[in-house]
């Protein structure tokens, strides 16, 4: 029996129907200048600097190849399903090397996507189009690449595409746990798309007719022609294959066999024996594996006749629980597609986390690949990655003046095994010590401990740390919270932290407690607060002293918050963190399980009360047109760490990342500012060596040139005497695309500018 796979299908089937997501379209230039990579620097276990360590961790990917930044440089978008997060990375194009930078301002160009998504090129014009799952409709929707100075996307097809089938057009049946095949099946030249039938072990072929009825692969007009592509069946019990079989008249559209069901699979069509037709390797829900299955017939007529169950062939063959999804994709820049490895399990306690991005390199064709690993933390070894959860917390541990970070996790996977057919997996979580070794003015955070406090030996789910001296003896004690919902307290002993008290207070708030430890009130004693799974928060007022705390329960509402947002889930997972601006007044911040932080005002003299929700944290973080919906149960810290007098965050999310935002980055000279009117132009451009930028109106008052991460790379005022007519060097500078400045004597204009 295949495990847990009828009752996931029936769940699949209920929150295909009843979790519809909120689509919105961002069509305007997403500044994150303030969500800055470079601002804080983070060293690893090897003393090396991670390349992008705040782009929020990887767990369950999707990759497509778009040129973002038009420079005829094919990128890489990267997709998590879990948060449905979008992170994008430039390719820097040099041959035979990866070489790939961070770019976060890239994604607010991108349309809302959802649980999965493949990049491919519908219209054949050259630019990778957007096909993803639309929520509610077990289907998918359709996004054109429209961009032409900027990366652009229209939706062509909501709620759902549609195929002629059964005598009429209904839509093609994708739920969010399958990984659908789309590709040019028949090599007419338009892209076809393959996927199981909703309730068979078949896989059914829609056939895009563009070409048929138009002479052009421009339109989405498909037909079903066949429910058994291949001539193979799946078992509804386990992930074995049936070739030679379909069981019913190949004549009769549609099985109609009750005993069938389908569960889960993903897909990805390419020609692995150069015979000029499409093979396909298939992943299934709860195992691990990829199948290779060759299709021994024709484009026109495919028939499977071999199946390849240890697919690659090589020493290092997939192994990653549960569910792989793949992206064939040129990695290196040799022309040669390389294999991208993923889960794709809609699960978020299933899968591998922390290790879960393998690399299979291509050393044989396009058409005949022959994959060698490569390593199987692609992109994630360049990141804070603690598996699935991140909790950051700030705390200046050994009182040097510099806040040093914390990073408690839900767990890091271990291994997967079958309990009467359920597929179980587990996991450990731990705390994590990143030192500041900085300065006050530039801190580094340094990985100094990847197993604090030595809290990966009690073997515990959801470690949440808050620090304080709670005994009086001047040393900084240390209280977890966790899955089962109560606190342990480790006591400081000065050469380690001792486990002296496992149920402390004797308190437990259900599940998932999440504590703080600040003096809420303003009487000079710390009190505690604590977050839960239900959304909430619970306030222990300090009835005694800080050196002998009696911590008295107040209530379990505080502020009538709630976190919880029906629509998503039925839990909040509320991580709440108090701090105090700088006019000393008590604010809040709340992660959830829906991943929209949430910001609350009002709070001294008003503990009773309701607090305000504020729509204002940008302009505490001095950030603009950023989302702070960061993904699935985010959590975030909020302090000034550069002690510069502006307040810093950082988030998390259960991807295992952490996001930095900030508002001491340089101004992105993006396009939300007021620009002036008035014509200035830029030759050549596209540039190599050096530019001229020219006015026949309007006098050059300064030059400033920015990359699309919003740093300034060159400033200079001009005189007088040329304040129409400048030439820049740009022959330092990467290929790619930056935005040239202009301040002139009415105002400001930006310009694109490309280096070749």
């Amino acid at each position: 029996m295949k495990p847990f796979a009828k009752i996931r299908l029936i769940i699949i089937q209920i929150l295909s129907i009843f979790f519809i997501g909120i689509l919105v379209s961002i069509n305007s230039f997403t500044s994150f200048a303030q969500h800055s990579t470079n601002d804080i620097r983070v060293v690893d276990e090897t003393n090396s600097f991670y390349n992008f360590p705040w782009a929020g961790g990887m767990n369950s990917m999707q990759f497509g190849a778009i040129d973002m930044n038009l420079d005829g440089i094919k990128d890489m978008i990267t997709f998590d399903r879990e948060g449905n997060r979008k992170m994008c990375f430039i390719n820097n194009g040099i041959p035979n090397i990866i070489d790939f930078s961070y770019h976060p301002e890239f994604a607010g160009l991108f349309p809302e996507l959802y649980d999965w998504a493949i990049f491919a090129d519908y219209n054949m014009d050259g630019k990778n189009d957007i096909f993803t799952y639309s929520p509610g409709y077990a289907s998918m929707m359709v996004y054109q690449n429209i961009s032409d100075e900027t990366l652009k996307f229209k939706r062509v097809v909501y709620p759902y595409l549609t195929s002629y089938q059964g005598g009429g057009y209904v839509n093609i049946y994708v739920t969010y746990a399958d990984y659908p095949g789309i590709s040019d099946v028949d090599n007419d030249g338009d892209l076809d798309i393959l996927t199981f039938w909703g309730l068979g072990s078949f896989v059914e072929m829609h056939q895009n007719m563009s070409m048929e009825k138009y002479g052009v692969p421009d339109s989405l007009d498909f037909e079903q022609v066949t429910y058994c592509w291949g001539h193979f069946a799946e078992s509804d019990e386990s992930n074995e294959l049936y070739l030679d079989t379909c069981l019913i008249s190949a004549h009769v559209n549609t099985p109609d066999r009750d005993d069938l069901r389908h569960t889960g699979s993903t897909f990805l069509l390419l020609d692995l024996d150069a015979d000029d037709d499409k093979d396909l390797l298939l992943g299934d829900v709860d195992y691990p594996g990829l199948f290779a299955l060759i299709n021994g017939g024709s484009s026109e007529e495919a028939y499977i006749t071999s199946v390849d169950t240890l697919f690659p062939s090589v020493s290092e063959t997939i192994e990653l629980f549960s569910m792989p999804a793949v992206a064939y994709i040129d990695v290196n820049n040799d022309a040669k597609n390389d294999l991208i490895v993923s889960p794709f399990d809609p699960g978020i306690t299933s899968s591998e986390d922390k290790k879960s991005v393998l690399l299979y390199l291509n050393k044989g064709e396009n058409n005949q690949p022959e994959f060698e690993f490569y390593t199987d933390d692609f992109l994630q070894s360049e990141m804070i990655d603690q598996g699935s959860g991140a909790y950051p917390v700030l705390f200046d541990l050994d009182d040097d003046g510099l806040l040093d970070l914390f990073i408690g996790n839900y767990g890091i996977y271990q291994y997967s095994y079958y309990e009467s057919y359920f597929l179980r997996s587990v996991y450990r979580s731990r705390l994590t010590f990143y030192k500041n070794v900085g300065t006050s003015g530039n801190p580094v955070f340094q990985l100094t401990d990847n197993n604090f406090a030595g809290l990966w030996n009690q073997d515990l789910l959801g470690i949440f740390p808050a620090f304080a001296d709670l005994n009086g003896d001047g040393k900084t004690d240390l209280l977890v919270g966790n899955e089962k919902g109560n606190l342990l307290f480790l006591r400081n002993d000065g050469e380690a932290f001792t486990l002296a008290d496992e149920n402390y207070f004797d308190i437990d708030v259900g599940e998932f407690s999440t504590p703080q430890l600040f003096d809420l009130d303003k009487d000079g004693k710390t009190d505690l607060l604590i977050g839960e799974k239900g959304g909430n928060i619970n306030y222990y007022r300090n009835g005694g002293t800080n050196s002998n705390p009696d911590f008295v329960f107040v209530t379990d509402s505080l502020g009538k918050i709630n976190v919880t947002d029906p629509m998503y889930s039925l839990f909040g997972y509320s991580t709440p963190w108090f701090f105090r601006n700088n006019q000393n007044e008590t604010q809040l911040i709340v992660g959830s399980e829906q991943g929209q932080i949430f910001y609350y005002t009002n709070i001294d003299n008003n503990l009773e009360g309701k607090f305000t929700l504020s729509d204002d944290l940008h302009n505490l973080l001095d950030t603009n047109n950023v989302s702070f919906d960061r993904g699935l149960r985010t959590c975030a810290s909020i302090a000034d760490i550069s002690q510069n007098g502006a307040f810093e965050m950082i988030a998390g999310n259960y991807s295992g990342g952490l996001e930095y935002f900030n508002g001491s980055a340089d101004v992105s000279p993006g396009m939300n500012e007021n620009l002036t009117t008035g014509n200035i132009v830029i030759y050549p451009n596209p540039a190599t060596s050096s530019i001229i930028i020219a006015s026949q109106e309007l006098e050059i008052i300064r030059i400033s040139i920015f990359n699309m991460s919003g740093h300034m790379l060159f400033q200079k005022n001009l005189v007088a005497a040329n304040n129409q007519r400048y030439s820049v060097d740009v022959s330092q500078f990467k290929k790619g695309v930056y935005f040239v400045q202009c301040m002139t004597q009415k105002g400001i204009i930006h310009k694109k500018l490309i280096i070749r």
